[in-house]
């Protein structure tokens, strides 16, 4: 086996990217002059971990939609948590949005421009969810936009092949664990590949196109976008990107192009295209957080490094542990929700740290519907226990994507939150809005692939008023 390379090994070879003056400034010129909106359909709640001071909305009604495209909001987040669904019910839920959408946008002078966002290690319901949202706005000859690219977390595109940067080395994606997913696994590194295994080969290769680090560091922006324009209604066109400059220039010349984009992608781009200015992480002295009481971290992901953040922070911190035995929970085997809530409240209130996670045994089923039917009880389940709290924690911890977003919609009730910034890369914090059981709670979406071993800890330990 050939031994995995590092980033600059890999990259060594590549022409630099160059940097364009003003470059942040002309992407928001051209977007304001030609786009009322972008709306990022979130397929779990981690891709606002590159953004700040923008809304979230946990529901798609055409009226809710519109209310916020009434406020002149330039960039807007919808969860969606289709992740966590069925291919079938993902594939409706994408279709009912891009309806609402369509609805929502009616005499609106310009259009709006959506993103699926989706799992920077190539996870969820792709093509299903792009094709019936193209289908449910109504659009009309589409080229479609492959950037998996997640800068923060080390997950870079290079000659068509996506990596995921672990412990230095640069892994194909399809060697790591994300792979052997039991829903959303796959076979190929080469998204070009990919692409083709994931539509079972229903698109032709031709129609697979890709821009190389080549092209978007060396060909002017002239000549990109004549590149842009030689794109045909169908096509399907794979990013390279090791950088924030690749994807700006890229999004520049989209904008100033004809064609009608649509946008699957990791969390990168979304900042690429927002074009806010640089803001540093957010330090816990910006955030307003309850006296006289503890956190609360909840902990659903089962992806290895989860399980080694969890095994850290409960070695490294004074807590209180619940843990959820999933074998029992399947059973019917376990406590009310009602009684663990009391059991948390308690704690929170005499100030420890509670940290509330499933068992690291992972069950598993033999098909894919029975394996999302046993994440969603135990989702379902934390959720109930958190939806039963009296006391508003210091601060929440959700940890994996799923889990987050069962927490804010189900257990908190929040229906629109505000990103206020990133407290370590990758890792966002909401402000839940009024409506919220907890109005002004802060809950830190921690994505489960994020963070070295001691990231959770590090978090909950500046988030305390002990450590």
């Amino acid at each position: 086996m050939t031994p995995f390379q590092t980033f600059s090994e890999i990259t060594s070879a590549l022409p630099k990217a160059r940097v364009i003056p003003n470059i942040d400034a002309e992407i928001n010129a051209i977007r304001n002059k030609k786009l009322k909106s972008i709306i990022v359909l979130d397929d779990d709640p981690t891709g606002t971990q590159t953004v700040y001071d923008t809304p979230v909305l946990t529901k798609w009604s055409t009226s809710i939609i519109a209310a916020e495209l009434e406020k002149d909001t330039k960039l807007f987040f919808i969860l969606t948590n289709s992740r966590s669904r069925t291919s079938k019910d993902a594939e409706k839920l994408a279709f009912e949005i891009g309806d609402n959408i369509r609805v929502a946008t009616e005499g609106t002078i310009n259009p709006v421009l959506v993103i699926s966002r989706s799992d920077s290690t190539l996870r969820g319901h792709y093509p299903v969810e792009v094709n019936a949202l193209v289908q449910g706005m109504q659009l009309k000859d589409v080229v479609t936009f492959i950037i998996p690219a997640f800068f923060e977390g080390g997950r870079y595109t290079i000659g068509d092949t996506h990596y995921v940067m672990e412990q230095e080395k640069m892994i194909p994606a399809a060697d790591t664990a994300f792979a052997r997913d039991k829903v959303f696994g796959y076979q190929s590194s080469d998204l070009r590949e990919w692409v083709l295994e994931k539509t079972g080969n229903a698109v032709q290769s031709s129609q697979i196109k890709s821009l190389s680090l080549k092209e978007l560091r060396v060909d002017s922006l002239e000549l990109l976008g004549q590149k842009m324009e030689r794109l045909t209604p169908g096509d399907i066109c794979i990013v390279n990107a090791t950088e924030y400059q690749d994807l700006k220039k890229l999004t520049l010349a989209v904008l100033r192009s004809s064609i009608t984009p649509l946008f699957r992608t990791a969390a990168s781009f979304v900042a690429a295209i927002a074009a806010q200015p640089p803001r540093p992480l957010l330090s816990p002295s910006e955030l307003t957080l309850p006296v006289n009481r503890a956190g609360l971290v909840v902990v659903g992901s089962y992806v290895p490094k989860t399980t080694e953040q969890l095994q850290h922070l409960r070695t490294h911190l004074p807590h209180y542990d619940v843990e959820i035995d999933v074998q029992k929970l399947i059973q019917n085997r376990v406590e009310s929700p009602s009684q663990l809530a009391r059991e948390i409240d308690q704690q929170i209130k005499e100030g420890r740290l509670v940290i509330l996670y499933t068992s690291r045994k992972l069950i598993s089923a033999s098909t894919d519907q029975q394996n999302l039917v046993i994440g969603q009880k135990v989702s379902n389940y934390l959720s109930d226990i958190v939806s039963k709290l009296s006391i508003a924690p210091r601060f929440l911890i959700t940890k994996g994507g799923i889990t987050s977003s069962d927490v804010t919609t189900q257990s908190l009730l929040a229906v629109r939150a505000m990103i206020r910034g990133q407290i370590m890369p990758g890792v966002p914090v909401w402000e839940l809005g009024p409506e919220s059981r907890f109005p002004g709670l802060y809950q830190i979406v921690f994505p489960g692939n994020v963070g070295d071993i001691a990231s959770v800890t590090e978090v909950a330990a500046q988030l305390s008023d002990k450590y």
